[in-house]
């Protein structure tokens, strides 16, 4: 099966020998599975701008099969994801290309991260410019809400309510915060990169500098590190969430049906050459 595709130069916040490993690991899945993968990128840490020096390299691709793959009475019982044990710190796993417009549909706030990710391995040109174009139509701003909502409670009750607190862990309640604001504020799935989403709080210097000081922290220490709670960040962080207290989440009607989706997948099919 032939996919036009182009692989991405080095991204300057990876690096070079890394990003080889990553592109021959999916090359490999690629073989192993019989597949081509359309598109892959770095989501986690890294591509939302946090990362410590020992972070994980996070990456998730889409990938499609050959077409008489899809003709099959028991598709529904077929494996639709491809997934790898995390070795000297890169994950990396992938969903089929039918799995991944499935659960666009129902707006999943992953996949629209994905599509947003600043550090892109693979680009067929063709299945990420498609679905970019129907996100407007299909993203749903209360499903995110929602999503980051619980995002960001689970981590505050798990992990930040003690003296001693796991640095990572305030990024990883600040960023689904932030992106709750994003949301409300402009209705359109928010950007995954933690600058962008700091403008929104750019008038509350105090609140500014403890994270800016976290922030550089957490870049350069490792992933287990423990600091002390900040008092300031800690009462943000209840206020936004005393804010959504009684959130109740009513999805929106679909400005697109599946069709739309129906006919990229075609598509994406049509433009391959089976082996």
């Amino acid at each position: 099966m032939r996919i036009t595709k182009k692989e991405n130069t080095v991204h300057k916040h990876i690096d070079k020998d890394i990003h080889a490993e990553i592109m021959r690991r999916i090359k490999a899945a690629e073989l192993e599975h019989d597949v081509k993968v359309l598109y892959a990128i770095e989501s986690g840490s890294r591509a939302w701008g946090f990362a410590s020096p020992n972070s994980d390299y996070d990456v998730r691709f889409i990938y499609a099969h050959p077409t008489d793959w899809y003709l099959a009475v028991n598709l529904e019982d077929k494996r639709d994801v491809i997934e790898y044990p995390i070795v000297d710190e890169i994950d990396i796993n992938g969903w089929d290309i039918r799995k991944a417009l499935k659960l666009f549909y129902k707006s999943n706030p992953a996949f629209i991260e994905w599509l947003q990710s600043p550090i892109v391995y693979v680009d067929d040109d063709h299945f990420a410019t498609k679905a970019r174009e129907l996100m407007p139509l299909i993203a749903s701003s209360t499903r995110g809400i929602y999503h980051y909502l619980h995002m960001a409670k689970g981590n505050f009750r798990e992990y930040l309510k003690k003296e001693q607190v796991p640095l990572k862990k305030y990024f990883y309640v600040l960023r689904p915060l932030l992106a709750i604001i994003w949301l409300e504020k402009y209705n359109e799935p928010a950007p995954i990169e933690f600058d962008t989403l700091r403008k929104l709080i750019a008038d509350d210097t105090t609140l500014n500098n403890a994270i800016s000081a976290l922030l550089a922290s957490k870049r350069v220490s490792l992933e287990k590190e423990y600091i002390k709670s900040v008092p300031v960040i800690n009462e943000f962080i209840e206020s936004e969430l005393a804010r959504h207290e009684n959130y109740t989440s009513k999805f929106e009607k679909r400005s697109v049906d599946f069709e739309e989706l129906n006919q990229l997948f075609v598509d994406i099919l049509s433009r391959s050459v089976d082996k």
